[in-house]
């Protein structure tokens, strides 16, 4: 996994502050596989509990991080009892590193 513990625990914080504490996140694509170089960072966040105004909060989420990681830009699935599942959030969870 190609992340720092110190952005492994910036992506819990922030998580917990915009999604709740019970929301799980899950890091998947490129930054997985440790013999890869570059790429954004790809999350999975799953909350428990129906999330209002979703994509304000994932913009949210992404700039916050964003910010935090000297630009390098972040990409965020959010999966929640009230949005719809696709398939591309199944494949981030099977494939992905539970943070």
């Amino acid at each position: 996994m190609r992340l720092s513990p110190e952005q492994v625990q910036s992506i819990r914080e922030v998580t917990a502050e915009i999604f709740g504490p019970e929301a799980q996140v899950w890091l998947f694509g490129s930054r997985v596989d440790d013999n890869l170089r570059g790429g954004d960072v790809d999350l999975l966040v799953e909350s428990p509990e129906p999330v209002e105004d979703s994509v304000w909060k994932k913009a949210l989420f992404a700039a916050q991080l964003e910010r935090r990681f000297d630009g390098r830009k972040v990409d965020v699935l959010l999966r929640a009892p009230n949005l719809l599942v696709q398939p591309i959030h199944e494949t981030a969870r099977r494939t992905g590193v539970r943070l």
